[in-house]
């Protein structure tokens, strides 16, 4: 039998009927010779609660102590979950993550995990337990809490497996796996059995909820297999049934069958580009437009220089839309009379579409058929980037829907 690493999320955790029957869901697990861990978030809305205390009290909290008490969030949910297992018969013991301990930078509120020791754990392991560990935080050398950032549990649960040389960790959502494309916008989008850890990787880079891309970085740095599956479904389900269900996240070189071309298509309605006109064409331009953005905590996503006419040329990239006024800001004050720019304009109503596939490394042809796809839909692409396993393309807003299932159905992506 093998060590397993169940994580749940809030939506999972969100009541003291829904943690019975996770407690039921890990209690069948175990009864099957599985040595378990389990890693919970809090409560569903408990995080955004504290937090929102924490800024009545105070505008701008100190990530100290604002790590203080968001961390009490998790701790509720592995007290509870382990009296759900006690109250039918079960051995379990849980720990907030400064007790096993889960090392961390001293980052507060964005936390990144160096180290885990797992003696206690396995000691627990060893005696028969069923150990639960708080997601989402840990500690620091100086022994303050910490918290790893949003979605901070699914790697938190990751790193655990890792350490623990765990045979699969299974991260339950309340999504029965992850599909070609978002199922509210596409009908016909279908459930993936598996996906590539690099195809993931961008899925969760280029707008994919489903999974926090820490996560998946740590899942595919350790070679850690990933399952992605529902907790809402009946928890006394068969074992077999359960394993074998949702969207496993594994190697490309462990599938022995050809990749499709196309895996998925992602899409962020959250973008926003903008441009900087008549820049002069020469050396350290670039940073000296992205720098000033860069010193002000605002990222950039996608670049694209235009070809220089008479020594001038133009300037785009796109930056998250909660950025774009503090962006523009910035570049009007502190960028657009230093390199003698002729004007800056941008657009927050943009969005962009990905297709993502490991099977493009070998097949010709898939952005002309994006592109004429699009073409025949009346889009207008406005940026384009690549990578070796994706093709992004930045549109307007009002298109985002009709591309994606134009995008689908392109590709036969409702097809197994």
């Amino acid at each position: 039998m093998a060590l397993i690493v169940h994580k749940y999320g809030g939506t999972s955790m969100g009541s003291t009927e829904r943690i019975k029957n996770v407690a039921k869901r890990v209690a069948k697990w175990h009864d099957a010779g599985h040595q378990i861990v389990v890693v919970p978030s809090a409560m569903s809305g408990e995080t955004n609660r504290l937090i929102g205390l924490a800024k009545e009290i105070m505008p701008q909290p100190d990530p100290r102590e604002l790590d203080m008490l968001a961390s009490t969030g998790e701790q509720v949910s592995v007290a509870l979950l382990s009296m759900a297992l006690q109250s039918i018969g079960k051995q379990a013991v849980s720990y907030a993550g400064w007790q096993v301990p889960i090392k961390t930078d001293s980052a507060f509120t964005k936390a990144r995990i160096q180290s885990i020791d797992d003696v206690k754990v396995r000691k627990d392991l060893d005696a028969g337990k069923i150990v639960i560990i708080t997601g989402f935080q840990g500690v620091d050398d100086d022994n303050n809490i910490t918290t790893l950032g949003r979605g901070g549990s699914d790697t938190s649960a990751v790193a655990v497996a890792a350490a623990l040389k765990a045979a699969e960790c299974l991260i339950y959502t309340d999504v029965d796996g992850v599909y070609t494309t978002d199922p509210r916008v596409v009908s016909e989008a279908r459930r993936l059995k598996t996906v590539t850890f690099e195809e993931m990787l961008e899925l969760a880079s280029l707008g994919s909820k489903v999974l926090q891309i820490r996560s998946v970085e740590f899942a595919g740095n350790y070679k850690m297999p990933t399952r992605v599956l529902s907790s809402l479904t009946d928890p006394l389900m068969s074992l077999e049934e359960e394993a074998n269900s949702g969207t496993l996240i594994s190697f490309e070189e462990d599938t022995h069958m050809e990749q499709a071309v196309i895996s998925g298509i992602a899409f962020n309605r959250d973008e926003a580009k903008i441009t900087v006109l008549g820049v002069p064409d020469r050396p350290g331009i670039a940073y000296q437009i992205l720098g000033p953005i860069s010193d002000a905590n605002v990222e950039v996503d996608m670049i694209i220089q235009n070809q220089s006419v008479e020594g001038k040329t133009d300037f785009s990239f796109t930056v998250a839309r909660g950025e774009y006024a503090k962006a523009m800001d910035v570049l009007n004050k502190s960028v657009k009379e230093h390199i003698g720019a002729a004007s800056i304009i941008g657009d927050a109503k943009v969005s962009k579409v990905s297709v993502v596939g490991v099977g493009m490394r070998s097949h010709v042809g898939i952005a002309s058929q994006m592109f004429r796809t699009l073409s025949e839909e009346g889009i207008n692409i406005q940026l384009i980037s690549t990578s070796e396993i994706k093709i992004s393309v930045l549109i307007d807003e009002k298109y985002m829907e009709l591309a994606v299932r134009a995008l689908h159905k392109a590709f036969d992506l409702e097809k197994a």
